[in-house]
């Protein structure tokens, strides 16, 4: 770790001519934050402190003391106190990010709805807040409330009105077995071999995310080579998943001891090949192939006739790339709407090209030539 870096940061001196790419920042993170290049970053995920509240122990009933948060980092004078800092680490968040960035924030029911509004007044544009159900949640000791057994994450645009940030669907699809990726998720929480221990055995941090969380985070709104920044970066879960994904990271932490830990931890992960790297494309991802190149490329020869999986309709091969038919001239998606009546028409998907007796979409024959380019 560059400390004498760090340390130029943190008083705010001389801007970084670049980032300070996959390393661990020590220090306060607003400062750190406001000294990074502006317009720079590609996703924020944050799991700021929770301001948790605690007026006493909690104990189970055989009065063993819970491992909760009790951490000086967790408290705060007043909520006054608490909507000041995340008003200020959300600005410099803010100003950080790329205008097609996005940030994601995770919290509990004692913090996420304070900081969401204070979101909402900086002028983010929230896209999801998704619902972090935890398999083994922490049981209520004493009784008295429901067992508080989910978390909520925001996932936000840096502002109103952008459509090009990163959302990887179809790989949300892949992972979830071919069916949307809906805003719950059923994950363990962090335990067993993952939870990193203390000198001591206990925990190393109190509220250490499991890396499960992170993959799905990462996957969904990152691309390989993206730039990700975790502003409260703890033990490094973020960090050991990005190095693992092939993202860059730039982690922030107030406590040495954590940083110490993280920079350690980081340094066991080994980055997946390339290949293992790769993940489901949206269609609207892929190059734009014009019907007009399969013929050209020789493909569909002009006067091959195409219809559609009943043979029903049918339609002759220009040499253009436009078909023509009893009822219709046009593109493939125009002649496909005309002779059904309809409105419109994926022309890929309806017409067919017979081939050793059976009929293929022409689909297959652009992804064909999508590959050869490729």
């Amino acid at each position: 770790m560059d400390l004498e870096v760090i340390e130029k940061l943190a008083r705010g001196g001389d801007k970084a001519a670049s980032l300070p790419l996959d390393k661990v920042l020590v220090g306060d993170c607003i400062e750190l934050m406001n000294s990074l290049p502006a317009n720079s970053v590609d996703v924020i995920f944050a799991d700021p402190p929770y301001n948790l509240q605690l007026s006493s122990e909690l104990l189970r009933p055989n009065n063993s003391r819970v491992d909760g948060v009790a951490e000086a980092w967790d408290k705060f004078s007043s909520f006054a106190a608490y909507d000041e800092f995340t008003l200020q680490w959300l600005s410099a968040a803010k100003r950080i990010l790329k205008k097609t960035g996005t940030i994601w924030m995770i919290g509990s029911y004692h913090n996420i709805f304070r900081a969401g509004a204070i979101l909402q007044d900086l002028d983010y544009w929230i896209l999801n807040d998704i619902v972090w159900r935890k398999t083994n949640p922490m049981p209520n000791f004493r009784g008295r409330r429901f067992t508080n057994a989910h978390e909520t994450l925001i996932w936000a645009a840096r502002e109103p009105g952008v459509t090009n940030y990163t959302f990887n669907y179809d790989a949300m699809k892949a992972l979830n077995e071919g069916l949307q990726m809906r805003s719950d998720w059923l994950l363990p929480i962090c335990a067993g071999g993952e939870r990193l221990r203390d000198d001591a055995g206990g925990k190393a941090h109190p509220t250490q995310k499991p890396e499960a969380l992170l993959h799905r985070v990462i996957l969904a709104s990152t691309n390989e080579g993206d730039v990700i920044l975790d502003p409260f970066f703890g033990t490094g879960t973020t960090g050991a998943v990005a190095k693992r994904l092939g993202r860059r990271f730039i982690g922030i932490e107030r406590e040495h001891e954590y940083a110490s830990r993280a920079i350690a931890r980081i340094a066991q992960v080994e980055q997946l090949a390339s290949d293992a790297m790769e993940i489901t494309t949206s269609k609207r991802q892929e190059a734009r192939i014009p019907f007009g190149w399969l013929v050209e490329r020789g493909l569909l020869a002009p006067g091959t006739m195409l219809c559609d999986v009943t043979r029903r309709h049918s339609a002759k091969v220009r040499a253009d790339g436009t078909l023509i038919s009893a009822k219709a001239r046009g593109s493939i998606h125009q002649v496909g709407a005309l002779v059904q009546g309809a409105s419109a028409c994926n022309g890929w998907t309806f017409w067919h090209v017979e081939k050793n007796g059976a009929l293929l979409p022409i689909d297959v024959l652009r992804q064909k030539l999508r590959a050869e380019l490729h």
